[in-house]
């Protein structure tokens, strides 16, 4: 499980098609204090195993699935993308719960940018809709985000300066495509209404 707080921006070093699955070699700086081969790690808020390390970077395999159903496809060799080690039992959460399977991804619709702020916005599929709320916690590329507004199917989002230069945000362009993952807590009380309601 992740916070959706990033510790920091890594960069793909290499990507290698490998027996079915594609290997990245991720480099970044400031988790390596604690991590074992083993771990999980949150990159662009999706959950990869970290493989082997080699003093800056790790490696993780990517299934042809993990490829179709998030944005890491769409990033390559030297691509900047969102790292967040998993949480540690007693770790204060910064953002909320996120599980690190992403719901689906969707281009950037728009980022505006004012001095360090940014407002960003996107798209959601139609059967996705009933698990957001303005307000509510959504996770974008890892980063835990509260909706700033939703109408139908589009959603706000606030930037504020901390996130804007502390993630790969600062780098994204309009048409990216971007890792959504919808608030857990919602899946779960609707599959407990529906459990209410098919066995009384």
């Amino acid at each position: 499980m992740f916070s959706g707080i990033v510790e920091e921006i890594g960069t793909i070093k290499k990507i290698t098609p490998s027996g079915g699955v594609n290997v990245y070699e991720i480099a970044a700086e400031q988790i390596f204090g604690d991590l074992k081969e083993g771990d999980s790690v949150s990159v662009n808020g999706v959950c990869l195993t970290a493989e082997k390390i080699k003093g800056t970077i790790f490696t993780a395999s990517l299934s042809k699935q993990t490829l179709k159903e998030t944005n890491l496809s769409n990033i390559g060799t030297g691509g900047y993308v969102n790292i967040e080690r998993a949480m540690r039992l007693g770790d204060r959460i910064g953002g909320h719960i996120l599980s690190g399977h992403i719901d689906f991804k969707t281009p950037l619709r728009y980022l505006y940018k004012e001095q360090n702020n940014g407002i960003l916005g996107f798209s959601m599929p139609a059967k996705f809709q009933r698990y957001v709320v303005q307000r509510g916690s959504i996770g974008v590329d890892g980063i835990s985000f509260t909706i700033a507004e939703l109408n139908g199917r589009e959603v706000k989002i606030s930037v504020i300066p901390y996130t804007m230069e502390h993630t790969n945000i600062k780098y994204r362009r309009q048409g990216d495509m971007l890792n959504i993952e919808v608030d857990i807590n919602a899946k779960h009380i609707e599959r407990l209404i529906e459990g209410q309601k098919r066995y009384g």
